[in-house]
C-alpha cells in the first residue's frame, strides 16, 4: 500500500503537539509491513524539505503555508495531480482539514487526522476581528468538507470522536479513536539551577490559547496561597502576557519561554503537582508527560482530561473557583497516596507501542 502524508505542520511549526504526532505516525507507518510512504508538502523555493517531499512548482514562506490561499492552490491545484502520478492508496491530512478538493483520485482512500474542533467552536487569538472571521468559516469550510469526504475521521480521544459526530452526525460510522502517542523523553533532564526556581513548586505547561483557562487557575492559586502557607509556588511554561496585567506580577508566579525538551523534562520531573485547568481539551499532552516521570497531576473535568488521567487523579471543574482554591489548600497540605511507578505505568498506554498496535488495527480496516 502506498501512503501519502500530509507534511505542512512539520514545515510551519516543527515542534507543536500536531508535529509530534505527525512524526509519530510517520515512524509508525515505517514500521508496518508492505506501506511506502510519500510526504507531501508546500516549502520556500531551495528548501531542504523539496528534497524530503513532494511539493508544487510554486514556493511559499512557511509562516503562509495555511493561509486560506496557499491552502487552495495546493490542495486544490496540485495535490490532486500529484496524488495521481504518484499512485497513492490512502492519504492521510494531518490537521484537521487538508484533504485534496475534486477530482479524487480513482481508487484512493482518505482520512483525515481530526485532533479536536476547537477552530471552529471556540474563539481564537487573531489580529483583528475581520481576519478571526476570515478564519473562522475557512477554518469551518474545511473541516466540514474534510469530514464528510474522508472515508475515516481519526481523533485522539473519544471526547473529540463524540464532539465530531455532534457536529457532523451523518459521519459517525466512520469515527475511530487513535490515542495520542507519548513517548515522555529521550533526553536526560536538564540542570536548571540557572533559572533559579523555587525548592517546591506546582507546574502549569501552555499559556496562550483561551481554552487553557489559565487565569481561571491562577485566581484560584492566589486565594489559596493567602488561606495556607503550604500551597507552593506556581511555574508557568509559556508567557505572562497571555495573563490579565494584575496576575502578572503575583508575588510567588514566574513564566519560562524557550524551554528545551531537556528542560521541560525536569520542569516536569522536579514539580510537586503539574496543573491542567483547560475547559476545552481534545487530548493533553502535558499530563501524560508529567505522568510518565511519575509526576502527580489534577486536572479540570468535562473533556478529554476525563478518559487520559488516573481515575485516582484529583479533578475540579474548569468554573468553579472556590472549589478549586480548597482543593489546591488541600493538596497543599499533604502528601500525595499514589506511588511514581503507579503514573509511569498509566502513561505507558500511550506510547509507541500501544500507538503502533492501534494504527495497524485502522490501516487493515482500510486495505
Amino acid at each position: 500500500m502506498r501512503v501519502g502524508l500530509d507534511y505542512r505542520t512539520v514545515g510551519t511549526s516543527p515542534q507543536s503537539g500536531i508535529s509530534r504526532q505527525v512524526y509519530a505516525l510517520e515512524s509508525a507507518l515505517h514500521s508496518l509491513p508492505d506501506i511506502e510512504l510519500e510526504r507531501f508538502t508546500v516549502a520556500p523555493l531551495g528548501d531542504e524539505t523539496r528534497l524530503q517531499a513532494h511539493c508544487p512548482a510554486w514556493g511559499c514562506a512557511k509562516t503562509a503555508m495555511h493561509q486560506p490561499q496557499n491552502r487552495l492552490r495546493f490542495e486544490a491545484g496540485f495535490l490532486p495531480r500529484a496524488l495521481r502520478e504518484q499512485h497513492i492508496d490512502l492519504y492521510i491530512s494531518t490537521f484537521n482539514m487538508g484533504l485534496p478538493l475534486p477530482p479524487k483520485p480513482k481508487g484512493m482512500r482518505s482520512v483525515v487526522l481530526l485532533h479536536d474542533l476547537f477552530q471552529i467552536t471556540l474563539d481564537n487569538y487573531h489580529a483583528n476581528r475581520i481576519k478571526a472571521l476570515i478564519y473562522k468559516t475557512s477554518d469551518r469550510l474545511s473541516i466540514a468538507y474534510a469530514v464528510h469526504s474522508a472515508d475515516r475521521v481519526w481523533t485522539p480521544s473519544q471526547y473529540s470522536a463524540d464532539e465530531t459526530a455532534r457536529l457532523f452526525p451523518s459521519a459517525k460510522g466512520k469515527i475511530r479513536v487513535l490515542p495520542n502517542q507519548v513517548d515522555g523523553f529521550s533526553e536526560r533532564a536538564a540542570d536548571l539551577s540557572a533559572r533559579q526556581l523555587p525548592e517546591r513548586y506546582w507546574l502549569l505547561v501552555g499559556t496562550r490559547e483561551l481554552r487553557k483557562n489559565v487565569p481561571f487557575l491562577v485566581e484560584a492559586w492566589q486565594q489559596a496561597r493567602r488561606q495556607s502557607p503550604a500551597v507552593p509556588e506556581l511555574v508557568l511554561v509559556g508567557s505572562l502576557d497571555h495573563l490579565p496585567e494584575a496576575q502578572r506580577t503575583l508575588p510567588g508566579i514566574r513564566a519560562l519561554s524557550g524551554v528545551s525538551d531537556a528542560e521541560l523534562h525536569a520542569l516536569y520531573r522536579h514539580a510537586s503537582r503539574l496543573w491542567q485547568p483547560s475547559y476545552a481539551e481534545g487530548f493533553g499532552l502535558p499530563v501524560i508527560e508529567a505522568l510518565s516521570v511519575g509526576t502527580p497531576v489534577a486536572v479540570a473535568s468535562g473533556t478529554s482530561l476525563d478518559e487520559i488521567t488516573p481515575p485516582s487523579a484529583p479533578r475540579f471543574s474548569p468554573t468553579d473557583g472556590p472549589a478549586l482554591t480548597q482543593l489546591m489548600v488541600s493538596l497543599g497540605e499533604q502528601a500525595d497516596e499514589e506511588s511514581p511507578e503507579q503514573r509511569r505505568q498509566w502513561a505507558e498506554r500511550f506510547n509507541h507501542h500501544a500507538y503502533r498496535r492501534r494504527l495497524a488495527e485502522l490501516i487493515e480496516e482500510l486495505k
